[in-house]
């Protein structure tokens, strides 16, 4: 089956799952049959596809037209012959049980066309063992989504034993027509790659509560504050289901032995089913208690430490095993679980020596085979690092953007925190500075385009979370100075800066686009300073630049309401320069980028010269703009363009 001849989709399964990956593929423009066991279950699937699509329609964030025409394209089945008789792909999302799934799979394969392909949405199981029921293996991959399917990013798409390089290349690009990110599993491990470095992590926080080394809060305050993860790893286990984590951890034990032996603390807490929100008890009280109520200042360097090493021994393993590298593993648990830096990016950061010591001495005292280091770590600390060392001291490695180059003379630097809405942390803002000096040093570089990764967000801020453990206010100033430093490195540069905004651009992610030269939105973007809402002021340069880009007045309307502004009416506001449709956005910011890139780059450099001087004062502005106009009168650009305009043609400048 080739990727452009899919037309048709079954989804097995309409829970939470099904109905998620239905509705997705429905957006993406596939016919989609649904199918579940009984017509009140599919039934309800049905009407949560068609609530969920009122919703984003409600948030413009599809039109009322697309919800409509998404919906027409389901349909509900219960017999089973009738959903896969005549589909492309059959993407199974039912209960994760070996014996279902395979019941499902002898079925499934006596009326499914030859060519379909099979893709299974499991989170642990084995590939193989589920495509050895069919009579395609080849054709049987792993297609897993992360729950809500609608909002998740990340498709994991996991190789068995006997698939077909073609079934997975179709896949990846199912997925990415899907708007997903896929991350390649080469092979079938338990666990694949996020549920091996997250199920772990939570098992070992409950191994340390289990042994009085640390309380729950404690856990959690490091994970959350110390780690900069999204939640405590208390919280996340309440947030996915206690019982599933144990479930979880209960396979990885009994194939890949006793280092995934689960914890008493969580196999109690299972016992008493304390199963998280879903049943109002789990590791924190939903009911009568305040909740995942975390301190922000309980979490030791110890915790921190002996969690990251778990998490990177982990990386080891899946590195040792071929199933993944360190750069996929990093981007599937920030696209999955939304971390601001994957495991094997974190664990350079605090040192692998340092891990390594720490796992060592546990597995000195406790003698349990979790901590056993596996040899990829050790390989990886002995080479500086698993993204390598830094030989000198000055390169930065880019993990936060992704830098691009598309033609016409065009840098494009893309904001790539996706998981976590291209959120700006201390490692961006090093990034964005080496980008800038890259770009300037590149004589085929003459504009910059900034944008951010996704649809959902140019960058909705600073990371908050993040930096929330640095109370300390003389590091609060000192990240202030860095961010204004950054982002005067970026106003100040010679080159043009095009700052294309699509969805979020709240806070720091406005104050970045600032500094741009030119900004371009999309229809659905929303802009704003919302930095009262927390107490805060915006802290990289936005008192000062949005007064001068719209007048002290209407700054003031912006940042004291801390309200959040359409894209027309910060057009007309003057933020925006302009605004386009949603579905001609990216190629307008490419066409602009490659008109600003176009133009004369001498005159333009000290264009923008004099108008930065004469910010601070008129007097030094035409004083300079008078020095520029006389040197101008000598260059060859200034013949070329008279030259092109003579002859009614386009000109060809070359900066000379």
């Amino acid at each position: 089956m080739e990727f452009d001849e899919i037309e048709t989709i079954a989804v097995l399964g309409a829970g939470n799952m099904g109905h998620g990956i239905a509705e997705v593929a429905a957006l993406a423009g596939y016919e989609v049959n649904l199918r579940d066991i009984k017509e009140e279950f599919v039934e309800k699937g049905y009407d949560q596809i068609e609530w969920s699509l009122e919703k984003l329609a409600e948030k413009e964030q599809i039109s009322d037209e697309e919800a409509d025409a998404a919906i027409e394209r389901v349909t509900p089945y219960v017999p089973v012959e009738d959903a896969v008789e005549d589909v492309d792909v059959i993407i199974e999302a039912v209960p994760e049980k070996m014996e279902i799934k395979k019941d499902v799979y002898g079925e499934v394969e006596e009326y499914a066309p030859d060519e379909a392909l099979f893709a299974t949405n499991t989170s642990s199981l084995s590939i193989t063992e589920l495509s050895e029921v069919t009579e395609r293996p080849e054709q049987f991959c792993g297609m897993h989504f992360f729950n809500p399917p609608v909002r998740m990013q990340l498709v994991e798409v996991i190789s068995g034993a006997h698939t077909a390089e073609e079934t997975l290349e179709t896949i990846e690009q199912l997925s990415e027509a899907f708007g997903k990110t896929p991350v390649r599993v080469h092979k079938d491990s338990p666990g694949f790659i996020v549920n091996r470095i997250l199920v772990p992590l939570m098992n070992e926080a409950c191994w340390m509560v289990s042994n009085d080394e640390a309380t729950v809060k404690e856990v959690d305050s490091a994970t959350k504050f110390d780690m900069g993860l999204p939640m405590g790893a208390f919280e996340l286990g309440d947030q996915v289901g206690n019982d599933v984590t144990f479930h979880v951890l209960e396979y990885l034990h009994e194939v890949l032995g006793d280092a995934y032996e689960p914890a008493p603390f969580l196999e109690e807490t299972v016992e008493a089913e304390r199963y998280g929100k879903k049943t109002g008890k789990g590791f924190y009280d939903y009911e009568d208690g305040d909740g995942a109520d975390i301190p922000t200042d309980a979490g030791t360097e110890a915790i921190k430490h002996r969690l990251a090493a778990v998490m990177a021994n982990e990386v080891g393993h899946l590195v040792e095993g071929d199933v993944s590298n360190p750069a996929d593993i990093d981007e599937a648990v920030m696209l999955g679980g939304g971390f601001p830096d994957g495991p094997a990016k974190m664990a350079d950061d605090i040192g692998l020596d340092t891990l390594v010591e720490a796992l060592e001495a546990a597995h000195e005292e406790t003698g349990h085979p979790r901590f056993e280091v596996s040899e990829a770590l050790r390989e990886a600390a002995e080479a500086g690092g698993f993204h390598g060392g830094d030989d000198d001291g000055d390169t930065v490695e880019f993990t936060n953007i992704e830098i691009e180059y598309p033609g016409d003379m065009v840098g494009h630097m893309i904001l790539s925190r996706e998981a976590r809405m291209n959120t700006i942390n201390p490692d961006m803002l090093d990034e964005i500075a080496e980008a800038v000096d890259m770009f300037e040093a590149d004589d085929d570089v003459r504009a910059i385009l900034i944008t951010g990764k996704g649809d959902r967000a140019f960058s909705a801020g600073a990371d908050v979370t993040s930096m929330a453990s640095s109370a300390d206010p003389i590091d609060a100033i000192e990240l202030s100075r860095h961010g204004q430093s950054t982002f005067g490195k970026l106003e100040e540069t010679e080159l043009p800066v095009l700052a294309a905004i699509d969805g979020f651009a709240l806070g720091g992610g406005f104050e970045l686009s600032m500094c741009a030269d030119l900004r371009l939105a999309s229809e659905r973007s929303e802009i704003g300073l919302p930095e009262h809402n927390l107490g805060l002021l915006p802290g990289w340069g936005g008192t000062q630049r949005l007064q001068r880009l719209v007048g002290q007045s209407r700054a003031k309307e912006i940042i004291l309401t801390a309200e959040r502004f359409d894209a027309e009416t910060m057009y007309d506001y003057n933020v925006v320069n302009e605004v386009v449709e949603n579905d001609e956005f990216e190629e307008r910011a490419h066409e602009l980028a490659a008109d600003l890139a176009g133009g004369p780059p001498i005159s333009r450099r000290l264009t923008k010269r004099a108008m930065h001087a004469g910010w601070e004062s008129e007097e030094a502005g035409l004083e300079l703009e008078s020095q520029a106009f006389g040197h101008l009168i000598n260059t060859d650009d200034l013949m070329e363009g008279i030259t092109a305009f003579m002859g009614d043609g386009e000109p060809n400048f070359e900066g000379k």
